[in-house]
């Protein structure tokens, strides 16, 4: 199979069976987003939707958080990964917000990627899910699932996995292509067993057919 070919098996295997995708955090403006991306960076979303109300609640715009201290906000997040950092760079992103961009989030990626713990995978998702503009965020999941599947050539790096989806994958599509490789990776192509015999995008999977042999 070409890789082209496999790029138009799975593409089309995901339209059909699974039209919607969308970040599995909870948000409900581009602020909120971006907290929640932060503090999802090697953490689950599951434990990061469960402390996010009470600290969306608590610091509820850039104004709020930036005149706060890394001490308030840890007392909200200390059960997620790395908590000390990251209270220091929402802090920090919150005063960059307020001082230079009018306390508003950026939609480019150029410009969110000068924010404080926002890197380009953070700014991919941010840039994509809450702009609309069509990014594809590399995490573990896409990473492991690219590779795995065959989409990617033994990419070694986020960067490359990027370079080389968004080559094959149309532009339109980047976004929730972005979303339908980790839902298949969070619940399907799982890190220590993936489940084959479920898997509807076995056939045109690498892994797979060599498993099979």
């Amino acid at each position: 199979m070409t890789t082209k070919e496999r790029y138009d098996k799975v593409i089309d295997w995901f339209e059909k069976n699974m039209p919607v995708a969308e970040t599995e955090l909870h948000y409900s403006d581009p602020f909120q987003l971006l907290i929640a991306v932060i503090l999802a960076a090697q953490c689950t979303d599951k434990r990061v939707n469960m402390i996010t109300p009470a600290l969306y609640e608590a610091f509820p715009t850039p104004e709020v958080l930036s005149a706060s201290n890394k001490d308030a906000v840890f007392e909200y997040i200390k059960s997620v990964s790395y908590p000390n950092n990251k209270a220091k760079h929402l802090v920090e992103m919150a005063k960059m917000l307020v001082n230079d961009f009018d306390g508003k989030v950026p939609s480019s990626i150029e410009d969110l990627m000068k924010l404080p713990g926002v890197g380009k995978k953070t700014a991919n998702v941010i840039s994509s899910v809450a702009f609309n503009i069509p990014a594809l965020a590399v995490d573990t999941h896409v990473f492991r699932v690219s590779n795995r599947i065959g989409l990617t050539n033994d990419s070694k790096t986020p960067i490359t996995t990027e370079a080389e989806l968004t080559k094959h994958i149309p532009r339109k599509l980047w976004s929730i292509a972005h979303h339908w490789l980790i839902l298949h990776g969070r619940y399907v192509c799982t890190a220590r067993k993936p489940h084959c015999e479920t898997c509807g995008i076995s056939p045109y999977c690498k892994y797979y057919s060599l498993m099979s042999v």
